[in-house]
């Protein structure tokens, strides 16, 4: 359970060879991975399946290329569950306090709304929602933090103003991040994330973000090495190919095509031939032959901006298994008996013919009329009509699944059979949201909690000038707008997002208040109680 990686560091020179140790370490770990990749495609295709075609079910000889989208639907259901256990309310976040200097009112509302101002304005919900889907269709979900200068030139003004400036939560996919899978946990792996993009977003980035301006100097050393290879032959290149990138033919197609690939390497990286050693650092490498920069995470908490959950975890293995992934063959099974039995219908419908003796060409339908010797007959062969009970197999494996993926249909509203009580009901739909609720916590708290935590800490380190946010004046009941500095966020304690936990909390309090109010009890205390 290693928490370093093995590379050559170069830390005297050549610079060359660092890249290529963080490219050979990056090519080692995807393709550790093929098997993984293999599996997300096929729960992938069944997804967004429009017929069996699409999808290893097009093996099968029927006639009939029909798919029954249950993965799709119980995909969607635990979604919509999870999102509205999730963001309840707009009132979905808090400030915890470490000490009393932290725990004022005023440190409070100031923390408070300041991120809930950045999270209505950077679209954090929405990235919330893609990561929900990644936890669903992958079992892993990854999210990084950064903070933004977004500007933009008023002509009025001829100067650039602000459109929005403060952090900002955002998805990587899970096929763009490769790292140590034995290590202990997801904060202390190595780990290397991938990203295209074209020569512009990096001026773009190098110009809104102060902590990127080494990027002037690697978009020179980028532009002038792609110069210097695009006068080259065709051939000549394709002769001399040392660097193999992803997603590309061949080098020449990779550098005509104006895109950069860049890898950025974070955590504990060790040189075992000189014994050097880099602790919490980041490199950054772009087109996997020029070293952007190598340097300390400047996070205060000592890790990185990078934050992992995963659905059903894996002993000994980072990478967890989501709530689909055994669920593919039931659904290769349904989509099987489906087609089956419509292939039965048809065979029915329109049977094949026996034919007995000389008997004159014929059309087979209806009103038709069949000419025959004296010895001569016509027979429809008629199919076992056994396969017509699929409907009982597909329904049992339809329940099944969501089962198993903790989607039971009580969890949609859908009633079960038989009578029950008010009281019963509730328990009922309790009990049915157990996984759900275990599910979204464990999100809650392994992804979302770091995240917020990570975008007011980088807050605390960027802000140099202060913003204006808008607050709700609980006395009056009126907005009003406050200046917040970096003072005001600074303070020992964390933020907690408790719209999961808090959903939980209220459905069990509801349900407990309820028995309380229907017994004995509330008769006993009604004299004592207010009515207001």
């Amino acid at each position: 359970m290693s928490k370093t990686a093995e590379i050559k560091l170069y830390l005297d020179s050549n610079t060359d060879g660092l890249a290529q140790s963080i490219s050979g370490l990056w090519f080692d770990w995807d393709s550790q991975r093929d098997e993984w990749k293999a599996q997300a495609l096929e729960a992938r295709d069944y997804i967004f399946a429009t017929d069996t075609t699409k999808t290893t079910n097009n093996q099968l000889p029927w006639k009939n290329k029909t798919t029954t989208p249950k993965l799709t639907q119980i995909r969607d259901n635990l979604h919509s569950n999870y999102i509205s256990a999730l963001f309840p309310n707009d009132d979905w976040l808090r400030w915890d306090a470490f000490n009393q200097d932290s725990a004022t009112q005023e440190k409070r509302d100031a923390i408070e709304a300041y991120m809930k101002n950045k999270t209505q304005i950077s679209n954090f919900r929405s990235v919330a929602s893609q990561l929900l889907l990644d936890y669903i269709d992958y079992g892993n979900c990854f999210a990084e933090v950064d903070f933004v200068h977004e500007t933009r030139y008023d002509d009025m003004l001829e100067r650039a103003v602000p459109v929005y400036i403060g952090p900002r939560l955002k998805r990587i996919s899970p096929y763009d991040i490769v790292f140590d899978p034995t290590a202990m946990s997801f904060d202390e792996a190595p780990k290397i994330t991938r990203s295209l993009v074209n020569i512009g977003d990096l001026k773009l980035m190098a110009e809104q973000d102060p902590d990127k301006m080494y990027l002037t100097d690697v978009i020179a050393q980028i532009e002038k090495h792609r110069q210097t290879m695009g006068s080259y032959m065709t051939e000549d290149l394709e002769k001399v190919q040392a660097l193999q990138t992803d997603g590309f033919g061949n080098y020449y197609s990779y550098v005509r095509s104006n895109y950069v690939e860049i890898l950025q390497a974070e955590g504990d990286f060790h040189d075992p031939d000189t014994g050097e050693l880099l602790k919490n650092h980041v490199i950054t490498i772009f087109d996997r032959m020029f070293v952007g920069q190598k340097r300390h995470i400047p996070n205060w908490m000592g890790r990185g901006y990078k934050f992992h959950a995963g659905w059903r975890l894996r002993p000994d293995n980072l990478w967890a298994m989501g709530p689909l992934d055994n669920l593919v063959g039931m659904q290769y099974r349904i989509d099987h008996l489906e087609n089956l039995k419509s292939d039965v219908f048809d065979l029915i419908a329109f049977p094949p013919l026996k034919i007995y003796g000389e008997v004159e060409d014929f059309d087979w339908g209806p009103g038709c009329e069949i000419h025959l010797d004296e010895d001569a007959d016509v027979q429809m062969l008629v199919p076992d009509t056994t396969a017509l009970n699929a409907d009982t197999q597909i329904a049992l494996l339809e329940q099944k699944m969501e089962e198993y993926a903790g989607a039971p249909r009580q969890a949609m509203g859908v009633r079960t059979p038989g009578e029950k009580t008010k009281f019963e009901v509730q328990q009922l739909m309790n009990s049915a949201g157990r996984i759900f609720q275990e599910k979204i916590t464990y999100f809650e708290i392994n992804l979302l909690e770091p995240a917020l935590n990570a975008m007011l800490e980088v807050s605390r380190r960027q802000m140099n000038v202060p913003d204006v946010v808008k607050v709700m004046d609980d006395d009056l009941a009126v907005q009003r707008f406050m200046n917040i500095t970096r003072d005001d966020i600074t303070g020992q304690g964390k933020i907690r997002p408790i719209g999961a936990r808090h959903f939980s909390a209220q459905a069990t309090m509801v349900q407990d208040l309820a028995n309380l109010m229907n017994g004995p009890m509330a008769q006993m205390i009604a004299p004592h109680v207010s009515r207001k």
